[in-house]
């Protein structure tokens, strides 16, 4: 019954409402999968008993559908709530506390009638694109368990990759739901900043960088699981809506996208992973897209400034209190106090002059989409690290001066809250996967999604699985 496992979740959820198949058949078949796979590489955590899951699968086959994802597994980022599931965060600070309620978009994914299975593995607080902490330990690279599998998002992306779930929430500061799709040969996206919020607690108004989200092996089930979670909440600000396309036969035929590489030089990447990019491109070229090598349209250095100012000023409102008590900071690694206290060391008008670059960038995308239906970018500067690494220290000859700067080339989007589809674009000669970022205006979510569509019917990169998967 595996087989059932390789299909969308489109079509899973089509067979549950038709009668083809049953929710409890699908629990078992993913139980099964996880009991195989998971245990090396570890990307779910504080799985439910099976039993109560199959109880709880044969129930929904008892009722009529009560939504569009009735009956399908999934496992919530162990950053979000999920109701009687812990959230540890990857923090040996929290490993014991269990959530009392759903976050917002957990509650709309329960809602749609998704069946919570687990959680998936993350770092400590999210903090770096390689999913390893101690309460949980390292998760592995499908492709190879000697690599990471990125981050934060990383559990999530590896469940997918190993069809342990066919969808799978995550979320996104800097390149979280992006550099492991990419990664890990499969399809992450970074909506438009407000269309799927956040939880209705401490400050909504000022902190706008990270972001909620969806994954999938499909730009079909990205979509799918995007109308679920997107949606204002009356008790946040900046709401909006998913606001769908007109669909034409051939969506792609005629876009100009284009390709920003490295930015000019300024960003540093490994042997291989621009061509791969390039590559990706010729891919569209070919489905009848215009693409055109684009000169930077901002400076690199003052969108870094930008962000790593506003970056550790939300990280440390968010943690300062866990360093101010001693015992506590003894449990943070060292690049979550890195933040802080580069958080906490800024003035008001340190924070004010970093919006204003923000500002300044935002009307500059602005002119650059009044030509271009989306620009793209390389989903990571680097292949697949040893998982024993905290992170590069160096690409090439060129020294990294942050535990993040290999993720640079996220930052664009990031910082201005622009919609992001994260693309597998095919493998480099180390037999690793690698992604792009195929980036849009603000609002332009469902026309990305479209273009992501095309080229996805395209490529099919999914379906080259792990090797512990092939068929």
């Amino acid at each position: 019954m595996e087989e059932i496992l390789e299909f969308d979740a489109a079509r899973q959820a089509e067979m549950i409402s038709a009668g083809e198949v049953s929710a409890e058949e699908i629990m078992s078949a993913t139980l099964d999968r996880i009991d195989r796979v998971n245990g090396p590489l570890n990307a779910i955590v504080s799985i439910r008993d099976h039993g109560l899951l199959l109880e709880e699968a044969r129930n929904r086959d008892n009722v009529k559908s009560d939504g569009p994802l009735h009956g399908l597994p999934i496992a919530i980022k162990d950053l979000a709530n999920a109701k009687g599931f812990p959230t540890s965060m990857g923090s040996t600070l929290f490993k014991d506390f269990a959530a009392q309620d759903d976050s917002v978009h957990v509650a709309r994914l329960k809602a749609a009638g998704a069946i919570v299975i687990g959680k998936t593995n993350t770092p400590e607080f999210g903090l770096g694109s390689h999913t390893f902490n101690s309460v949980h330990g390292s998760t592995c690279n499908p492709y190879c368990n000697k690599v990471s599998c990125g981050g934060s998002s990383g559990g999530a992306a590896v469940a997918l990759a190993a069809r342990m779930v066919s969808i799978a929430d995550g979320s996104d500061m800097m390149g979280s739901l992006r550099n492991p799709a990419g990664w890990n040969n499969v399809y992450g996206m970074r909506p438009s900043w407000g269309l799927v919020p956040s939880d209705p607690e401490g400050d909504t108004f000022l902190h706008q960088l990270a972001t909620n989200g969806p994954m999938a092996r499909s730009p079909g089930d990205l979509g799918l699981l995007l109308r679920v979670m997107s949606g204002p909440d009356s008790r946040q600000p900046h709401g909006r809506a998913f606001e769908p396309v007109k669909k034409t036969e051939n969506f792609i035929k005629g876009r100009r996208i284009g390709w920003l590489a490295d930015w000019g030089g300024a960003h540093a990447y490994e042997d291989g992973i621009m061509q791969v990019g390039e590559s990706a491109m010729g891919v569209f070229e070919s489905l009848g897209a215009a693409v055109e090598a684009l000169q930077p349209p901002f400076g690199s250095e003052e969108l870094w400034n930008s962000w790593t100012t506003l970056r550790s000023w939300q990280i440390a409102s968010r943690l300062a209190v866990l360093l101010d008590d001693p015992e506590k900071r003894n449990h943070l690694k060292r690049d979550a106090i890195w933040e802080i206290e580069r958080g906490i060391g800024f003035t008001a008008m340190d924070v004010h002059s970093a919006s204003v670059i923000r500002s300044s960038w935002f009307r500059s995308a602005s002119l650059v989409f009044d030509v271009y239906d989306a620009l793209v970018l390389p989903s990571a500067q680097v292949w697949p690290f040893p998982i024993e690494s905290i992170s590069p220290e160096t690409i090439g000859d060129k020294a990294m001066d942050t535990y993040h700067r290999w993720m640079e080339v996220t930052i664009p989007a990031s910082l201005i809250g622009l919609p992001v589809v994260a693309i597998p674009a095919g493998f480099g000669d180390n037999g690793l996967p690698a992604g792009i970022q195929l980036i849009g205006r603000r609002g332009s979510d469902a026309a990305l999604l479209e273009m992501a569509k095309a080229y996805h019917v395209a490529t099919q990169w999914p379906e080259k699985r792990p090797p512990g998967l092939q068929s």
